[in-house]
């Protein structure tokens, strides 16, 4: 089979043809596809209790009808051992590929390599393993999420004072990606800014009451970086109790800006309670994740270079594939930040603008 970048119709179309093609022949009882010929997938859901999550799942079977796949599906709920016991319970069923979002980036490696000996190709969608074998990673560029938050803090900062950045789990590579490219960014570019990284493991409670312990000591904190949407709700409600909900305008403002894109970040952006997002495609993380795994069940490769869909497929290292999809800065006015483009909060090609 030839190697090729993905193309986002022209996937589409040929996979559609070639799961019509392959019920035509009668294959479906014979190797394991199900009723009517189409791809038995098992699709792992990370968690429910994040709204980008929950827009997630909702995707994977709108896309799955899309493409005709059928899925079978389970919820780790961000736990690896969980991840662990609903792969076994894949392979019992049959599957002829896995999509997953382990968020344990280390711990995962002993399943791949499990997965890969029984021919069953993987997919990760938003976090890439540390060690292991995947047919294809479908991720944003994180480090992307941090120099983008860290150019927009600075900026409206204009390269002073002190912010706090609520960290993700790093034991996740995306917790690692977005912790290291912010403290270079602000390293390099705005050196007279003090960051205060608070280890939250992406759990709502611990990044509310690091960030009142932080702003008690230290209240003059004029800058948040949340690395997702998990502590939006904290946040705001402890912004509110200082009395720091005022507009930018104000000298008591407090410039915030998260990672996701969900459709409450968006509307917060709107009613000026936080400043900025990075849009993580939760759409998009679906829609490819199935494709993907529905072309490596069907025998397609790739190799590194553009897409159609707007995005880039790397190499990260020997034998692992990347789709970086883009993930842009949204903020009120779309206005561009340290050259950088922006979009504006309410632009229709925004997931959350549309979930």
């Amino acid at each position: 089979m030839r190697s090729r970048a993905l193309t986002s119709m022209g996937l589409t179309l040929l996979l559609g043809a070639s799961v019509t093609f392959a019920a035509g022949c009668g294959d479906g009882a014979a190797d394991g596809t199900g009723s009517g010929g189409s791809r038995v997938v098992g699709v792992d859901y990370p968690r429910s209790d994040t709204d980008f999550w929950n827009s997630y799942i909702k995707y994977v079977p709108q896309f799955a009808e899309e493409l005709g796949v059928e899925v079978k599906t389970t919820n780790s709920q961000n736990d690896i051992a969980n991840l662990i016991s609903n792969t076994q319970a894949f392979i019992s069923q049959g599957v002829e590929g896995v999509v997953m979002a382990p968020q344990d980036t280390a711990a995962i490696a002993p399943t791949l390599s499990q997965l890969d000996s029984k021919k069953i190709p993987v997919v990760t969608i938003d976090t890439r393993p540390d060690t292991g074998k995947v047919f294809m990673v479908v991720r944003a560029d994180n480090r992307a999420y941090g120099i983008k938050a860290c150019q927009f803090l600075g900026t409206k900062l204009g390269g002073k004072g002190k912010v706090v950045m609520l960290q993700g789990g790093l034991d996740s590579i995306n917790g690692r990606d977005r912790t290291e490219a912010f403290n270079e960014c602000m390293q390099q570019q705005f050196p007279d800014i003090t960051v205060f990284g608070e280890a939250t493991d992406w759990k709502a409670d611990v990044a509310a009451s690091k960030l009142q312990t932080r702003f008690a000591s230290d209240p003059d904190i004029k800058g948040i970086y949340m690395q997702s949407s998990f502590a939006l709700s904290g946040t705001l409600q402890i912004l509110k109790q200082r009395g720091l909900q005022v507009p930018p305008s104000d000298p008591k403002h407090v410039f915030v800006v998260s990672n996701d894109g969900i459709p409450e970040e968006l509307k917060n952006i709107g009613e000026g309670l936080i400043d900025a997002t990075v849009s993580q495609p939760a759409d998009l993380y679906a829609r490819y994740g199935l494709e993907y795994v529905q072309a490596a069940i069907e025998g397609e490769t790739f190799q590194p270079g553009p897409t159609e869909h707007g995005s880039t497929i790397i190499q990260v290292r020997d034998g692992l594939l990347e789709d970086q999809l883009p993930a842009p800065l949204v903020t009120l006015d779309g206005a561009p930040i340290a050259g950088e483009p922006t979009l504006k909060f309410d632009d229709p090609s925004l997931w959350g603008n549309n979930a």
